[in-house]
């Protein structure tokens, strides 16, 4: 991958990769919130996270404004390591997901899936109606967030902070509202999904229903925690995709 390439952020080298990782951030996040995870990967894992416009490096970007917009972007960022004989995971978190799932549909499309892996993490699928919340004003997002229990108390009280935060979070969660994916897609490729036992928003049959979404093999790992359940468990979240990435699955 180019090191000049916008979509792409590197945290963990390999000069020989037994196996890529991809992460896909969640509304309002960036790449940066897989560092810790990243470190924790075995050697000779090649892990990296997509880098959304308009945060961190990438700030003053204009945004993109829709999830599948969003994947259109970053495939093209994808096809090198897909077309590689190395397993190629990639690993979505609530919008993410959707980011992540829709990509691997593209990358179908041209025949460039044989050694992915997709991992889903706090995301309903595709095919469950889903009761989108009401976030129509700056508070009814903030409200929201705070709910999730996924950025620091602090950080909403700040206005400073926040000033820089809510044009990210409004486009985003537009993303998220508009985002009508078609509800009998199914990739042939291996899906873990993971989910929390206390997620307000991803009932355990809600994940469950990922498995309608592969032709492959499926594994659903429940763990303790709400939204944000992979920050209380970085190690376990880090050696269920290591063990996905290394599955023949198939």
């Amino acid at each position: 991958m180019k090191g000049d390439e916008p979509w792409i952020r590197p945290l963990r080298g390999a000069a020989e990769p037994r196996a890529r990782v991809l992460f896909f951030p969640h509304a309002g996040g960036a790449a940066s919130f897989y560092a810790p995870f990243a470190r924790r990967f075995p050697e000779a894992h090649h892990v990296a996270a997509v880098q959304y416009p308009g945060r961190q490096e990438r700030f003053g970007e204009p945004f993109v404004a829709t999830v599948e917009g969003l994947a259109d972007r970053v495939v093209p960022a994808l096809r090198r390591w897909a077309a590689e004989p190395v397993p190629l995971v990639l690993v979505g978190h609530s919008m993410g997901a959707s980011v992540a799932f829709e990509s691997l549909l593209r990358l179908a499309r041209e025949g460039l899936t044989a050694h992915c892996r997709l991992v889903v993490s706090g995301r309903t699928a595709p095919s469950v109606p889903r009761e989108t919340p009401a976030c129509d004003t700056d508070q009814e997002i903030l409200d929201h967030i705070a709910g999730l229990g996924g950025t620091d108390a602090a950080v909403i009280r700040d206005p400073d902070l926040m000033d820089l935060f809510l044009p990210v979070l409004r486009n985003d969660y537009r993303a998220v509202t508009r985002y009508r994916p078609a509800p009998d897609a199914v990739v042939d490729t291996p899906v873990l999904c993971l989910t929390g036992d206390r997620d307000p928003r991803v009932g355990p049959d809600e994940a469950a229903a990922w498995k309608s979404h592969t032709s492959a093999g499926f594994r659903l790992e429940i763990l303790p925690g709400g939204h944000f359940f992979l920050t209380d468990h970085p190690d376990t979240v880090v050696r269920l995709v290591a063990e996905c990435a290394g599955s023949e699955g198939r």
